[in-house]
């Protein structure tokens, strides 16, 4: 078996307006990287905060190199451009139309091997880092406890299932 990709895992997530808001954060990964690896896209209830606002959620994977800190302004770039106030202090209590988080950095092929709960504290994504982890090291997918949530991104559809989805 070949080494497995080097890159980051991103939790993805939007609360504002998501069945809108979702599809562009994709896109905007998609500017900087190709593919963007994603689990399914699920309908969570919010979690550390005081909102009736259901989030959708998912997990991606990057391929690339880049400096930790450099992906984190992409990342924090992404937010802003699609609404989140990042100089609110408060902002991670706060509804959001965009959420992406780095969650870990894979560099080798052990890193592949480490549980959801030793990657992030998010509970709620361990089945979608689980489920993504599975298709990109191509083992035994996990049979879905809940149908995602199908969004399109042009002619490209993606969130019923883990998949790779690429720019048009």
């Amino acid at each position: 078996m070949s080494a497995l990709p080097r890159g980051y895992l991103l939790g993805v997530g939007s609360n504002i307006d998501p069945e809108q808001n979702f599809a562009p954060i994709i896109a905007l990964l998609l500017e900087s990287f190709e593919p963007v690896h994603l689990s399914r896209v699920l309908n969570i209830p919010p979690v550390g905060m005081n909102s009736h606002r259901a989030f959708l959620n998912a997990v991606a994977f990057v391929e690339t190199d880049m400096d930790q800190r450099e992906l984190k302004q992409r990342c924090n770039r992404i937010e802003t451009t699609l609404g989140r106030d990042r100089d609110d202090p408060d902002s991670k209590f706060k509804d959001r139309p965009a959420d992406v988080a780095i969650l870990a950095y894979f560099v080798t092929d052990a890193d592949w091997q480490r549980s959801a709960s030793s990657l992030t504290d998010e509970y709620f994504l361990y089945p979608l880092i689980d489920e993504l982890k599975a298709y990109l090291t191509q083992k035994n997918q996990i049979a879905a406890a809940q149908p995602g949530t199908r969004l399109r991104i042009g002619s490209s559809a993606f969130g019923e299932a883990a998949t790779s989805i690429y720019r048009d």
